[in-house]
């Protein structure tokens, strides 16, 4: 384990040294005119909406800094997965990523909040409470940890779908066999609606779906259709049981070699690029209905009060995991 251990950071220190080689201007302020390069780490492909908002906001950098700055992005997980880019970057050898809060919450417990289920009315609620002040604390809650949080992107929301038959009320959902990841409050999530949580492998699904090995999961509408779920689990209902963002982030090492005004520039790309890919996923969205309708899948969408009934169920999990972010939840829950 020792060994390990000193292996890594040896890794680290190797791409930092290397990543420094390569960016001269980047040993000092970039306000004094030198060039600055920043690597920046995305795992999905090219045309992924948060990869054309990674090249979004790579293109508005150079455009206000006149090509002082460059962002170099690299897709499709390059740079390692987002956990290893997580620690590249309090480390200063990666400058910059896309990442989901699951990875992300471990440097910073209040993000753990904002992966409760059922946490927001609909998705004009979540963006008043990200685009807000409490948003804007969240972003700033990783720099302890050597992580600057820029802006927040979009991922869509979760919702079930299933082989067997339409779900219009939690009565629907007893019995069934749902995958889930391997999380204890995904599977509480389940267990509470009153199906049976079935951790599985996600390139495992489809032929699960096929065999009846399992009879449902859960997803945003791009994965549904990308993966072709739809074609062995037509039932498709909008619950939105979980809607959580991702964030732009840089290191606490690179941001501090910035100026104070080309940290104002970086924060303004990164606010623009947000809006443009939470256009770009919309579009992707309705493209992917639209695709799995005229595939046969059957599209539900819960009733206020059916919604309300699931909602109510997920009081105990508040309880088990919600108890240390009671009143942050509370401060989201409020905001109209």
């Amino acid at each position: 384990m020792f060994l390990k251990k000193i292996m890594a950071a040896l890794s680290v220190l190797a791409v930092s040294t290397m990543v420094l080689a390569g960016c001269g201007g980047q040993s000092g302020s970039s306000g004094s005119g030198d060039k600055m390069v920043l690597r920046y780490a995305e795992n999905q492909v090219a045309d992924y909406p948060t990869t054309k908002g990674a090249q979004k906001f790579a293109e508005l950098v150079k455009e206000k800094t006149n090509g002082r700055i460059t962002v170099e992005v690299y897709d499709s997980g390059q740079l390692g997965d987002e956990k290893s880019v997580i620690e590249q970057i309090q480390f200063g050898g990666i400058d910059m990523s896309r990442v989901s809060l699951t990875p992300l919450s471990e440097f910073s417990k209040d993000l753990m909040a904002l992966q409760m289920p059922y946490l927001y009315r609909d998705a004009d609620h979540m963006w008043k409470v990200l685009d807000g002040d409490i948003g804007k604390k969240l972003l700033g809650s990783t720099e302890k940890d050597g992580i600057v949080g820029l802006s927040w992107y979009d991922a869509g929301a979760r919702n079930f779908y299933n082989s067997k038959h339409e779900i219009k009320s939690m009565a629907d959902m007893k019995g069934l066999k749902i995958r889930v990841q391997e999380s204890g409050l995904m599977m509480d999530m389940v267990k509470a609606l009153g199906a049976s949580p079935t951790p599985m492998a996600y390139g495992e699904v489809y032929s699960g779906l096929q065999t009846g090995v399992i009879d449902g999961a859960e997803n945003n509408w791009p994965s549904y259709e990308s993966t072709s779920h739809y074609e062995v689990a037509k039932y498709y209902v909008v619950d939105e049981h979980s809607r959580i963002p991702e964030m732009q982030i840089i290191s606490k090492q690179t941001w501090d070699k910035l100026s104070p005004d080309d940290q104002k520039i970086l924060r303004e790309c990164a606010a623009e690029s947000a809006k443009y890919e939470r256009q770009l996923w919309a579009e992707q969205e309705k493209a992917s209905e639209q695709k799995v309708r005229d595939g046969g899948a059957v599209i539900t969408k819960l009733s206020a009060e059916a919604r309300e009934e699931f909602v109510k169920a997920m009081q105990p999990l508040y309880e088990k995991y919600g108890a240390d972010y009671k009143e942050l939840i509370d401060q989201i829950r409020a905001v109209k």
